[in-house]
């Protein structure tokens, strides 16, 4: 199903070539092909001024049974989230897949290490009928310069203890439209960390990967871990002095 959207996006971007005699295009500041092939990747199409949310999508790898919000890449992760509480898990989601990644990048505003939670991973958790919550760990690494990686440990097999280190384990309530804020650790719900979990934690974080635990529902296409966005707590202009 995504052979026909992805080259939808290549013709409507200029990808396909010219149309038979015209003058051959100019390929400056064309994306590599294999970013051309995964709308997932690039800059979100609304620019939004600096905010605590992810700004771009460094590298998608999906694992089977992916598929869903895909269409709505690469926006879908980039910005707010779109908590729907307890009840209901949120649509407004980009589905990794088992075993699928996702790096994220932030390019204005870092994560840094400061009191208690540094940033929120949302997913799509949500209480289930008959008691407990229907969670879909995935973990969780950081990185300063998306080379060197620092990785929490996430239990996959604690259920019982609600799969301490993980994401993906809390319903979210903040969303952009109900007022209640992302970067609130009290009210936003998701997964918070914070960076002195994590073993020698950079002194910036401003690449942040989600990988599926490998251990969750898989039925295609929203298969896996549901991401839906990546907020700063505790944060530094990217430009600023490391702290």
């Amino acid at each position: 199903m995504l052979l026909p959207l992805t080259l939808a996006l290549a013709l409507a971007a200029g990808c396909g070539g010219s149309d038979g005699g015209g003058e051959p295009q100019d390929d400056a500041g064309t994306p590599p092909p294999e970013e051309n092939l995964n709308p997932c990747l690039g800059p979100a199409s609304v620019t939004h001024a600096a905010d605590p949310f992810a700004d771009r999508i460094v590298s998608f790898t999906p694992g089977a049974g992916a598929g869903f919000g895909q269409d709505l890449c690469p926006s879908v992760v980039l910005g707010s989230p779109e908590g729907t509480g307890t009840a209901n898990g949120s649509l407004h989601v980009l589905s990794l897949g088992n075993g699928g990644s996702i790096v994220l990048e932030f390019t204005d505003t870092v994560a840094v290490n400061g009191p208690g939670v540094d940033f929120i991973v949302f997913e799509n958790a949500f209480a289930r009928a008959g008691g407990g919550t229907f969670a879909e760990p995935g973990r969780v690494a950081v990185s300063e310069d998306g080379v060197t990686w620092s990785e929490r440990s996430c239990a996959v097999s604690d259920e019982a203890g609600g799969y301490p280190g993980c994401a993906g384990v809390k319903p979210v309530f903040a969303s952009s439209t109900n007022g209640v804020s992302a970067t609130d650790p009290d009210a936003a719900g998701g997964d918070a960390f914070d960076l002195d979990d994590f073993p020698s934690p950079p002194a910036r974080v401003r690449f942040v990967r989600i990988t599926d635990s490998g251990v969750n529902s898989y039925l295609a296409p929203s298969g896996g871990f549901d991401l839906d966005a990546v907020a700063v707590v505790n944060g530094a202009p990217l430009t600023g002095p490391a702290p």
